[in-house]
């Protein structure tokens, strides 16, 4: 590993000790998130109330603006979030990349597994259109090459999960940025919720996974890459507004939706369901809708408990370059001195003979069994994959 990576790793890892942000797994809270009903596993909703049939293990439905939970269906349980996940990426990484900035992916970056949309190595690309293709086809090139962009596979995984924990998605654990399935790597329906609605907050998020067709830059003598967005509710229900599916043969297919109707914003999310996921985001939506006074049944505002350390070291360290999008406040970074080596190292040291903390709350990461996937763009041949996603 490069110095600058290796130092930004070793120093992600005091942070992370030093805060408390322990990224191996989510910290302990007192009582379900959001509220007691929503640590039930099984629907939750106001009574009297009749609901759709949903097929889907686990589901939000929630009012974006004001975060009351209408309805839900084992909020906390948790699952492998295939490229959902992809939310976080982009919530974590939009503030440490700026859009202008050219990112050179790396062989590494490109030679992954599932949805890609075709970069080529050691071609620069704007930021700009590797967040569209993140965020529109499910790049998972993309992800890979913003990840090192900010500093490494390592510290990116490290930021997101720095990030889910300052947002109060203590369900939310990140190995690595594009979804693809991996031990450990969980969600659930109530953090996906938490985790849209904090994308939608920020204009370019907003933007990008409202987009039904844009371009990725291609060498000097390929046309650009056309790209659609893989969102169907974009083009068959009316006002929708983003945000992202996704699809493993552990998690199954996994959907985050949002739309518009009269005046009021609600989003939902599901996960663990079947290929007619969109349709049921639909029924979601208009039942949403339709029972705009329902009790509420919970709360998607949840009390931040990180102070975003990772992220403010990243930057600190010169490595994700400098942003338009942070707040006037710009956090100051560790300096690279003796000093500051001296604490990580001890820090790493502590990491590496702390005891393991014990799991909290049910994990249901999906039905065992593998598959090979069916990869697409351009560059060097991959390697067979032990999981298709899309």
């Amino acid at each position: 590993m490069p110095l600058p990576s290796l130092l930004a790793a070793t120093l992600v890892t005091a942070a992370l000790v030093l805060t408390g942000t322990a990224a191996a797994a989510p910290a302990a809270a007192e009582g379900p998130i959001g509220g007691e009903r929503l640590g039930e596993a099984g629907i939750v909703v106001a009574d009297f109330v009749v609901l759709p049939e949903i097929a889907a293990a686990s589901w939000v439905v929630a009012d974006l603006d004001t975060g009351e939970v209408l309805a839900a269906k084992d909020p906390h349980g948790r699952y492998a979030p295939a490229s959902t996940l992809k939310i976080l990426t982009a919530v974590t990484l939009l503030p440490l990349v700026d859009r202008d900035r050219m990112v050179t992916p790396t062989f590494e970056d490109i030679d992954v597994e599932g949805s890609k949309v075709g970069l080529v190595e050691q071609v620069s690309y704007p930021a700009e259109e590797l967040f569209s293709a993140l965020l529109m086809v499910s790049g998972n090139d993309a992800a890979n090459a913003l990840a090192t962009a900010a500093g490494g596979q390592q510290v990116a995984a490290a930021a997101m999960n720095d990030k889910a924990r300052e947002l109060g998605a203590l369900d939310t654990r990140a190995v690595n940025p594009h979804g693809l399935d991996a031990e450990g790597q969980l969600s659930s329906a109530y953090d996906l919720a938490v985790l849209g609605r904090a994308g939608l907050a920020d204009a370019d998020f907003a933007r990008y996974v409202r987009t039904r067709s844009s371009s990725v830059s291609a060498p000097p003598d390929k046309a650009r890459i056309e790209i659609v967005n893989k969102n169907k509710l974009l083009r068959d229900y009316a006002g929708a507004l983003g945000v992202k599916n996704g699809y493993t043969t552990r998690a199954r297919a996994s959907f985050v939706g949002a739309a518009e109707r009269d005046g009021r914003r609600l989003i939902v999310t599901m996960m663990q369901s079947d290929p007619k996921i969109f349709d049921e985001a639909a029924k979601l939506l208009d039942w949403g809708f339709a029972n705009a006074r329902v009790d509420a049944v919970g709360s998607l505002n949840t009390t931040p408990t990180g102070v975003g350390a990772v992220t403010e070291l990243v930057e600190g360290l010169g490595l994700a370059g400098p942003s338009d999008r942070t707040s006037p406040a710009q956090p100051g970074g560790l300096p690279v001195t003796l000093a500051g080596m001296g604490l990580a190292a001890a820090a790493v040291f502590v990491v590496r003979h702390r005891p393991a903390p014990p799991p909290r709350r049910r994990e249901i990461s999906g039905a065992p069994g593998r598959a090979r996937s069916a990869t697409r763009g351009s560059g060097r041949p991959s390697r067979p994959s032990p999981a298709r996603q899309r």
